[in-house]
C-alpha cells in the first residue's frame, strides 16, 4: 500500500446492533465502539462518522456465556474493562514508551481473563463464566486486531471479496482452514460451537490471536457473534454490505442482523462495521 493510499482514508462510518433472536430471553452478546485519544476515551453511538487521522477507535464484540444470567453478565464484564484499561496503555504508548501493538492488546486480554475468571471462582452463581471477545483497533492505515472464541473479525477490501480474519477457536475451524472441511460441512458439524479458548471460562493458559490488515479507502471491516454465522453464509455478508437489494432496509448493521434473525434466529445475533473513506 503506497503512502498516497493511505492518505485517503480520511474519516471512518460504523454501524452496530444486537438482537437477542427469535428464541432467547436474554441477550449474551454485547458489543462496543470506543474513540481514544490522548485526552482519554469517549463511548460512541451505535452508528456515526468521525475523522481517522486525530483519533484512534476500538470496536469490539463478545458473546458471553454460563448458567442463569453469567453469559449476559460476562460479556458485559468484557467490554467494560475495555473502556477502563484501553485508555491507561494507549497514554503510555502515546507519551513515547516502546509497547508493540501485540504486547497492549495482549495485556488487556490477558486482564479481561483474570478478572473473568477469578469471579467465576469466587461466585458459585458466575461458575464456569466466560466469554469471547474481538477487538479491532483502528489507527491510520492500519487494523490491529485481538481475537479469542468463535465471534468473528471479516475483511471487505474495496476491490472485491469477503475474508474472515480471525480464526474459529474450536477443532471445527482448524479443519476449515486446514482444508478438510467446506464451508457447508464446518457450518452444519455438530461440534462447530465447542470452544477450545475463551476468555474465562475453563481455558487455563491463554492464547489470543493477533494480527494487523493495511487498508484503502473504501474498505470495510465486520465484527460479530455466532448467531450473525448461523444466519448468513460468507456470500450472505457480501451481498447485504455491498450489494443490498431494495428489499434490504436500514444501515449495514441492521440489514445484516434482520436477514440473519429471519433465517435463523436461534442465537443472540450481534454485528459491528465500519468503513474507511
Amino acid at each position: 500500500m503506497s503512502e498516497f493510499e493511505v492518505e485517503l482514508a480520511k474519516s471512518i462510518h460504523w454501524w452496530g446492533l444486537t438482537d437477542v433472536g427469535r428464541f432467547r430471553k436474554n441477550n449474551e452478546d454485547a458489543f462496543l465502539a470506543l474513540s481514544v485519544d490522548g485526552e482519554g476515551v469517549r463511548r460512541l453511538g451505535k452508528y456515526g462518522e468521525a475523522d481517522i487521522e486525530a483519533t484512534d477507535f476500538i470496536f469490539a464484540v463478545s458473546d458471553g456465556m454460563g448458567g442463569a444470567n453469567a453469559g449476559e453478565f460476562a460479556s458485559q464484564i468484557a467490554v467494560d474493562k475495555i473502556t477502563r484499561l484501553f485508555p491507561q496503555t494507549f497514554r503510555s504508548a502515546a507519551e513515547g514508551i516502546s509497547v508493540g501493538f501485540q504486547d497492549l492488546l495482549g495485556e488487556l486480554f490477558d486482564q479481561i481473563h483474570r478478572e473473568l475468571t477469578h469471579m467465576g471462582q469466587a461466585y458459585e452463581e458466575l461458575s464456569g463464566m466466560g466469554a469471547t471477545l474481538s477487538l479491532c483497533w483502528v489507527r491510520p492505515g492500519w487494523v490491529y486486531f485481538a481475537h479469542v472464541g468463535d465471534s468473528r473479525i471479516y475483511h471487505l477490501p474495496k476491490d472485491g471479496g469477503i475474508k474472515q480474519v480471525s480464526h474459529d477457536h474450536t477443532h471445527v475451524g482448524w479443519q476449515f482452514r486446514e482444508g478438510k472441511l467446506r464451508e457447508i460441512q464446518a457450518r452444519s458439524h455438530p461440534g462447530r460451537n465447542a470452544l477450545q479458548q475463551a476468555m474465562g471460562g475453563k481455558t487455563q493458559n491463554l492464547s489470543p490471536q493477533f494480527g494487523a490488515v493495511g487498508y484503502e479507502s473504501g474498505d470495510l471491516f465486520m465484527l460479530c457473534s455466532d448467531g450473525l454465522v448461523e444466519g448468513l453464509w460468507d456470500s450472505g455478508m457480501k451481498r447485504l454490505l455491498r450489494n443490498p437489494s431494495s428489499k434490504d432496509q436500514g444501515n449495514p448493521a441492521e440489514r445484516l442482523v434482520a436477514e440473519a434473525v429471519r433465517t435463523d434466529g436461534k442465537d443472540n445475533t450481534t454485528a459491528v462495521v465500519f468503513e474507511v473513506t
